[in-house]
């Protein structure tokens, strides 16, 4: 199996290879996808690559999971679930459409937390912030544990459609997993990553204090500046060409 191509597509061609396969019988249902590992392998991808990948199909309705066992093909629905279309999901008009469903959902579940969070809930987001922090000063893109102080919040909600539709985003909920966002920021990747993490403290520290005015404000403010960062670009990418401008 030739390796996938194109960094910024790869969980995208996964879907469509894995896609192919259940369609087509190769993979019929309850049978067992390949182990994270073996796909790895195989498509010479990495692990993030592999588990976005298994999320979109889990979205999609295509596998389910089972925790320590692995992924298992479905049958397919007549109505699929709710879910965004990776499929050319790099062009940044896209990433701002999301940005704005993320505005009017997250707000709100920001201040819905700041009511309703445990003490473990708090607890999960603080980790999840510590992991972001220790991932940007080793130079890593901290997507994974930016995910998941997002889900944390989410979860804090206490109203499980919230995290069903988190769930169902995935990755496509974080930019920079799509777009080099930080390409688009005037400073190095790290400063642009430590500003961003910065915006989550905010959020944190308005839940921890069960603020849920600021809680929702400091999570529109922090989504507002990621469209922003996003517009800003989209109009680099429009602009006439003259020998400047990033594509």
């Amino acid at each position: 199996m030739p390796p996938l191509q194109r960094r910024e597509t790869l969980s995208v061609q996964l879907v469509r290879e894995l896609t192919r396969r259940i369609a087509r019988g190769e993979l019929k249902p309850g049978d067992k996808l390949p182990s994270e590992q073996d796909l790895i392998g195989a498509f010479k991808v990495s692990r993030t690559v592999v588990r976005e990948a298994l999320s979109s199909l889990k979205a999609d309705g295509l596998v389910s999971t089972q925790q320590g066992v692995g992924a298992f093909v479905l049958q397919r629905h007549a109505t699929p679930p709710f879910r965004v279309d990776p499929v050319g999901f790099n062009m940044l008009k896209e990433v701002i459409a999301v940005l704005e469903l993320r505005i009017g959902v997250e707000a709100e579940a920001a201040a819905l937390a700041a009511e309703r969070r445990t003490d473990k809930q708090l607890t999960a987001m603080r980790d999840a912030l510590d992991r972001m922090s220790r991932a940007i000063e080793a130079e890593e893109d901290a997507v994974e544990p930016d995910l998941e102080f997002h889900r944390s919040v989410a979860e804090a909600t206490g109203n499980r459609h919230f995290t069903q539709l988190f769930n169902s985003l995935g990755t496509l909920l974080i930019p920079r997993a799509r777009v080099e966002t930080f390409k688009f920021y005037a400073a190095e990747r790290t400063a642009y990553l430590r500003l961003v993490n910065r915006e989550h403290e905010n959020i944190f520290d308005a839940i921890k204090h069960q603020n849920p005015d600021a809680a929702r404000t400091a999570m529109r403010q922090h989504l507002a500046n990621s469209r922003e960062r996003m517009r800003q670009a989209s109009e680099m990418q429009s602009a006439p060409t003259n020998g400047a401008g990033h594509g």
